[in-house]
């Protein structure tokens, strides 16, 4: 069911974009082109220096980064850098809807106005580290969806507290006993998509949030046999500000994943996909 009563579309109209993104992603060199979505709420504090951060690394990025309405003014200060840097894009929404609304508007958003090849996902706390984009990048010349795994070579994590990690690590083990999905990571939220990828989703079907929004992106996509590959990330606790991790988001993902398997336990999965470079979109329908 719609969120606050509206659906994302009609959330939409609300929104003051800043900065129009029809360039955004040209890469220079001929290369993919990259845009970074960050969703943010109440991240002041981090917002300016991860942006510099990521539009200092050695890749062809633009950044678009979609805000929850953040009374501490995190907003502005996106606007601001935009209007000094034509790669720096906005997205204000009327309220605070959630993770996985932010994604899907930000997605959409992408898909429609930019010609961007890849779609980096990430964190605005820094948690996700912005040297390791490249690593995203070429693992994508060769997958279409590319997930930072904290737990791909043992945990790669520091500074969490034990009780948060054994709640990820379970969530984890959880989600590939009921769904079967192969993937040591599947709710982290340190991804690369390619175009065609957001392109084939049934986004009208992918209503959840948190957690249960990294597993059911990820368990969709495998399920549409898109080639997807994990890389070792070392995942960082937050520098500043506080986790909106909450009980909420832990139960719609214990939910979740019986719904997933349950939706799918008569299909069988399609073919899986050739590989083919950027420069050739799939538009077929999946």
């Amino acid at each position: 069911a719609p969120r606050n009563g509206r659906s994302d579309q009609e959330a939409m109209t609300e929104h003051q974009p800043q900065k129009g993104v029809a360039d955004a992603g040209r890469a220079a060199d001929g290369g993919p082109k990259i845009l970074v979505i960050i969703p943010t709420y109440d991240e002041a504090e981090n917002i300016e220096h991860l942006i510099t951060a990521i539009l200092s690394e050695a890749v062809d990025a633009e950044v678009l980064v979609v805000d929850d309405n953040s009374p501490d003014g995190t907003a502005d200060i996106v606007a601001q850098i935009g209007d000094r840097d034509a790669r720096v894009h906005l997205l204000r929404r009327a309220s605070k809807m959630g993770l996985g609304s932010a994604y899907r508007e930000g997605f959409r958003y992408g898909l429609e106005r930019t010609s961007a090849d890849l779609f980096l996902q990430m964190d605005a706390d820094f948690s996700h580290d912005p040297r390791a984009m490249r690593d995203f990048i070429d693992t994508a010349e060769t997958a279409d969806l590319v997930l930072g795994s904290r737990y791909l070579h043992g945990v790669t994590v520091v500074n969490w507290p034990l009780k948060r990690l054994f709640l990820s690590y379970g969530a984890n083990v959880y989600a590939r006993l009921i769904t079967g999905l192969p993937f040591k990571d599947a709710t982290g939220g340190y991804k690369c998509f390619r175009r065609e990828v957001l392109e084939a989703l049934d986004w009208t079907r992918i209503r959840s949030d948190g957690y249960a929004f990294q597993i059911e992106t990820t368990y969709m996509v495998w399920r549409k046999r898109f080639r997807i590959a994990e890389i070792p990330i070392i995942f960082m606790d937050r520098r500043v500000g506080i986790s909106k991790m909450n009980r909420r988001i832990v139960v719609e993902a214990i939910f979740l994943v019986w719904r997933l398997a349950l939706r799918h336990i008569l299909q069988r999965r399609p073919k899986q996909r050739a590989a083919r470079p950027h420069g050739q979109r799939s538009r077929e329908a999946p």
